[in-house]
């Protein structure tokens, strides 16, 4: 996912760079080895090849946290992790290399930042003090992967989604390591994500949806609960029709912020949790990933400032104060000189065959004669016949410009009946003498699609499968018409079909 991931991030933000004039992107190789040795390699198995310089002001999908004391932000941008003053300014490298890092979180007590990489080859959450002097790796392996990683009051654990097992589920695991604890059970296949704590750690908040993904799926797909850490219930605490992700909570327990979809864009929704009115906060928001398998949340991370009086979110490439007194948002700007190793450009030749005659690979509708003794075959949409086995391959109807399938002979083997198709006409079913010595002759009157025709015993009779034509062309997937056809037969010497 580290490899992907960074990719998919690179290429939105170097769509960014190419609109925001204060920013200039290259890539270039990496000249020898020594230039290799000094970036970061980790575990990783893939030497880097080449590097991204950049230097931007505007990033996608960034995920960030608030310092218990208010003085730092930490976020993440293409893979990398950055601090810089809460008024913002040049940020400063907390990670780099070829690892992808993500969605950091400040400790209770700010000196750590938990955070996913897949540093080691697989993605785990890691630990790492401000002063970059002590990393630990939490969690370990290769089978599965984490995010949305928080920490628990006390600072003693931390918590992610664990995926797989199921659609995902969120443990807990020691600061130093260990096996973790399932904390979310796999109940009717609900996958858990998000988790975040208010002013009491006994609940955990989080949000929940059934399975993991699904196309055009109907909106409320995620839905806020509280996990009850001493009686291990599970309550419910929304039910919108846009979904409701990613729970931030207030230090003084007084709001909740999540992320809702109205009509057909994201917006970020605030609850008092005294008297549980709620109201819009800011719309619209960074797009959420609701339908997607989101492997980073459905939303970003966000946080809360110390005093509870603003949340910190990124939204329309940049980061944003948000008053929780509806005020208006003001922009935290920041700068980011991208160094980003990226690996070797991968292309392969391929001789392509222009030449008049080549070896054809996918030969399709193979059908012998009854004597056995001959083959029809349809490659490339054109119609042959040849000598059964060894013999030379000969093309018949070649007076007929169309996508030519379903060749099948006569009870006699002088003649062979076949469909075929063009989009500006349809399709009809047509025959020709298998010797090649005729040119083909339309036996349908009623263009639709023809398919897999067979002789009556007499050779009197052409009998077919016919389908919508139109239902074919706008099928989802071509050959799934989705409508019912007809078993149709027609005379050997054309006409209307029965």
């Amino acid at each position: 996912m580290g490899l992907i991931g960074r990719v998919r991030l690179l290429l939105i933000t170097t769509l960014l760079v190419g609109w925001s004039s204060s920013a200039v992107a290259q890539g270039f190789p990496v000249e020898s080895a020594a230039d290799r040795a000094k970036v970061e390699q980790e575990g990783l198995p893939l030497v880097p090849g080449r590097q991204v310089r950049a230097s931007l002001s505007e990033g996608s999908w960034i995920s960030l946290d608030v310092s218990p004391d208010g003085e730092i932000i930490v976020f993440d941008l293409l893979g990398d992790l950055y601090t810089m003053p809460f008024g913002g300014g040049r940020a400063t490298p907390l990670t780099q290399g070829m690892a992808f890092d993500a969605q950091p979180r400040f400790s209770p007590d700010g000196e750590r930042v938990v955070y996913t990489s897949d540093r080691d080859g697989g993605e785990n959450v890691w630990i790492m003090s401000l002063d970059k002097s002590d990393t630990v790796q939490v969690t370990r392996g290769k089978d599965a992967s984490y995010q949305s990683p928080e920490w628990t009051l006390d600072g003693d654990y931390v918590l992610a989604t664990k995926r797989p097992p199921g659609a995902g589920r969120i443990w807990m695991y020691h600061v130093d390591g260990g096996s973790g604890i399932e904390v979310t059970e796999d109940e009717n296949g609900l996958r858990s994500t998000g988790a975040a704590f208010g002013t009491d750690g006994r609940y955990i908040w989080f949000a929940q949806r059934t399975g993991s993904w699904e196309y055009n799926s109907d909106m409320g797909e995620y839905e806020l609960a509280v996990y009850d850490r001493e009686s291990g219930e599970t309550a419910s605490r929304s039910n919108r029709y846009g979904g409701a992700f990613r729970p931030t909570l207030s230090p003084d327990g007084r709001w909740l912020v999540y992320g809702t979809r109205h009509v057909d864009q994201t917006a970020l929704r605030i609850r008092d949790l005294l008297s549980g009115a709620e109201r819009w906060l800011a719309h619209p928001v960074q797009r959420d990933e609701q339908e997607s398998r989101a492997a980073r949340d459905a939303y970003p991370g966000m946080s809360f400032t110390p005093d509870s009086r603003e949340v910190v979110a990124s939204y329309g490439g940049r980061i944003w104060r948000v008053p929780v007194d509806g005020s208006a948002a003001v922009e935290i700007p920041f700068g980011v000189e991208v160094n980003l190793p990226i690996g070797p450009s991968v292309k392969f030749q391929y001789e392509i065959q222009d030449s008049p005659t080549f070896i054809a690979k996918q030969i399709r509708d193979a059908t012998p004669s009854p004597d056995g003794e001959r083959l029809a075959f349809t490659v490339l949409g054109r119609l042959y016949v040849m000598d059964y086995p060894g013999g030379l391959s000969v093309r018949i109807a070649e007076d007929l410009d169309a996508m030519q399938h379903h060749p099948t002979w006569s009870p006699d083997g002088d003649w062979i009946a076949f469909g075929a198709w063009r989009d500006e006409t349809q399709g009809h079913l047509y025959k020709v003498r298998s010797n090649g010595r005729s040119n083909s002759e339309r036996l349908t009157t009623r263009a639709a699609l023809y398919r897999t025709p067979q002789w009556s015993p007499d050779g009197s009779r052409i009998l077919s499968v016919r389908g919508s034509g139109r239902a074919y062309e706008e099928a989802i997937e071509r050959g799934s018409i989705g409508e019912a056809q007809d078993l149709v037969s027609v005379s050997v010497d054309g006409g209307e079909a029965t």
